[in-house]
């Protein structure tokens, strides 16, 4: 199965640009196209700052199957 960005998904959902992120982290377009293809990944600090301004779960740009993994935490209560 082919590796499914987090960064690059949520960025579909919630209707957001890969400029529009650069211009918000203060990045390069070229660095946050790097993050969606997996050429390199972002701090902790910037994954943080993703999450925030992407109104998401940090836990959701590094989990691969997230709604999955919410499930099992509810069933495991």
């Amino acid at each position: 199965m082919e590796d499914i960005n987090r960064i690059k998904l949520v960025l579909v959902e919630k209707k957001r640009t890969n400029k529009w992120l650069s211009e918000q982290m203060g990045v390069t377009p070229s660095t946050v196209s790097k993050w969606c293809t997996n050429s390199s990944q972002p701090d902790l600090g910037s994954l943080l700052k993703i999450a925030d301004l992407l109104e998401v779960d940090l836990r959701e740009l590094i989990v691969r199957e997230y709604k999955s993994y919410l499930l099992s935490q509810e069933n495991n209560k």
